[in-house]
């Protein structure tokens, strides 16, 4: 008697299910599609696949790539030196920082810092930009270096913004792992930081790779703050940045738009796709053991 309802439920889920899906899968659809497309057959057209052809979509990218005002090659340098720098730096100092708050918990000091890590993830980054750039320049007048419109500068931002979530998650793993391991390590003479990077960091090795793919994918695709810190028309642009500006010379070109927009959602499409069982597996460990 119970298993029509069951049924019913199940189909009315997958329905659902597939509803969800297809609204968020149709952006990424429509930029497939109009990249492979003409600039004509996309005003005519513009979500079914007449004209679309992968000669076109050749082409669109290689017009895109060897257009002297996108700058392709040098705005993907420039994303993927800020990306890889700032996600290693965030998950070399983000584990540091994780490790003593776990050990330390029961203590004042601990807490308070592990608390403020925690705050910060709700602030908003529109009610700090402003002041955050004003503060950039000070900062980098009085020590010398520049500190807008330079790859350092955003890095060092987004180990600001980015080290709140990567300890939130460290601290929940690091604590399922056995400070017995610690006390042994101790008495067999290491240091403190031969215990950390002979112990304690290999086994974060699951969640780093979680750590890594969301700091990674959030990094590449961020627009606001390399648009604040480097500038629209900057030399150190990233991707998305550089998509902007395109689309403002562009802006009746549409195939060249939406191959620009493709070539810059690709890498982290293809980097998602490899790692996205780690980031499943990372979060349930860190909910588990924490």
């Amino acid at each position: 008697m119970n298993r029509t309802p069951k049924k019913t439920v199940l189909v009315i889920e997958t329905i659902i299910a597939i509803l969800i899906a297809m609204y968020i899968l149709f952006p990424f659809y429509m930029v497939c599609v109009n990249s492979a497309k003409s600039a004509t057959a996309i005003t005519n057209d513009p979500v079914g696949l007449a004209g679309a052809s992968f000669s076109q979509l050749a082409q669109n990218i290689t017009g895109v790539i060897h257009n002297t005002h996108f700058e392709f090659w040098r705005a993907f340098a420039s994303s993927i030196i800020i990306t890889v720098v700032s996600t290693c730096l965030l998950i070399l100092f983000g584990s540091m920082a994780a490790w003593v708050i776990s050990r330390n918990m029961q203590k004042k000091w601990a807490t308070v810092i592990y608390f403020t890590f925690i705050a910060s993830m709700i602030i908003p980054f529109q009610v700090v930009m402003l002041p955050l750039v004003a503060n950039f320049k000070n900062i980098g007048n009085f020590v010398g270096i520049q500190m807008i419109q330079s790859i350092p500068g955003i890095v060092f931002a987004y180990l600001g913004f980015g080290g709140a979530m990567t300890v939130f998650i460290l601290v929940g793993f690091i604590k399922g792992i056995p400070y017995e391991l610690e006390e042994a390590a101790s008495i067999d003479g290491c240091s403190p930081e031969q215990i950390f990077f002979l112990i304690i960091f290999p086994l974060l090795k699951p969640v780093i790779m979680t750590v890594t793919i969301l700091n990674g994918m959030w990094i590449w695709n961020d627009f606001l703050l390399p648009s604040m810190m480097l500038g629209l028309a900057g030399k150190n642009k990233t991707i998305p940045v550089a998509v902007q500006s395109f689309i403002g010379s562009y802006v009746t070109e549409w195939n060249m738009v939406m191959a620009a927009a493709l070539l810059a959602i690709i890498p982290m499409i293809i980097f998602f796709l490899f790692g996205q069982k780690q980031i499943v597996q990372g979060m349930i460990d860190g909910a588990v053991k924490g």
